[in-house]
């Protein structure tokens, strides 16, 4: 004697229960962001990981991000960085960092900078010859915007 029953349940829909279902469009995909931007948002999350106590030093950092202790360096130096450049850098769109001046390494020199009005002057000063900020709001000029800054001795006009 027999106590089971077997049926077959279809689980896929045929073509006609799906045809009268709405076909879902593609989701756009998000901007991208920055290179720059996500560097120094990752700076301030070490930061705040370092502060709470998650991890030690920064060669904890390096060891949990597979990358070396020199590098995690160069990230966290981005926090020496005025409050207003780490602001516009945070809020940077993908084409302010199309201009040529703007880079990483260009931002390191300026991280070299101790005073922050020094580091505002060569981000914004309207007298030197190409001053970052308007590298950033117009990025088709050319040229290397912290080129000056390749003697530490010379200052901001």
């Amino acid at each position: 004697m027999k106590d089971r029953c077997e049926d077959e349940i279809p689980l896929k829909r045929t073509a006609r229960q799906a045809a009268g279902r709405p076909k879902k469009a593609a989701a756009p995909t998000p901007p991208r962001i920055p290179r720059m931007t996500r560097l120094m948002a990752l700076a301030i999350k070490f930061q705040d990981m370092i502060d709470r106590g998650e991890v030690k030093d920064y060669a904890d950092l390096a060891r949990l991000g597979h990358v070396s202790r020199a590098r995690i360096t160069q990230i966290m130096n981005l926090l020496n960085l005025a409050p207003e450049i780490q602001a516009q850098i945070l809020s940077a769109s993908q084409e302010a960092w199309n201009a040529p001046c703007i880079s990483e390494q260009s931002l390191r020199r300026l991280t070299g900078l101790v005073a922050w009005s020094a580091q505002r002057a060569v981000w914004g000063n309207p007298h030197l010859p190409t001053p970052v900020a308007r590298c950033w709001s117009a990025p088709s000029l050319q040229g290397d915007c912290l080129g000056n800054l390749a003697n530490p001795n010379t200052r901001a006009v």
